[in-house]
């Protein structure tokens, strides 16, 4: 199953998710193949203000899993979440 992660920093957070970067890269890293695509949402100054993910996992609890261990989750930096199921047809190879 695929889905799209939408997740918004909350106010304030862009030094702290520079701070929690390196962390949160690393453990999409480890993800190897669930991740499809990844990258920062950017405000009109062109500054994160949040991610988007397409991931593919068997289903939507191991999904829920891995944000339960992302580190911009644990440390507070994405404050809204959004997750939909998406089909994906042309995957980038």
């Amino acid at each position: 199953m695929q889905f799209i992660v939408k997740a918004y920093d909350g106010e304030g957070m862009l030094e702290k998710r520079m701070a929690v970067r390196p962390r949160h890269l690393e453990g999409m890293a480890r993800l190897g193949s669930h991740v499809i695509c990844a990258g920062g949402l950017l405000d009109e100054s062109g500054k994160m203000k949040g991610s988007v993910l397409i991931m593919d996992f068997t289903d939507r609890s191991e999904l829920d899993a891995y944000l339960s261990a992302e580190p911009y989750v644990l440390e507070g930096v994405w404050q809204k979440i959004e997750v939909e199921r998406m089909n994906v047809v042309i995957p980038k190879q």
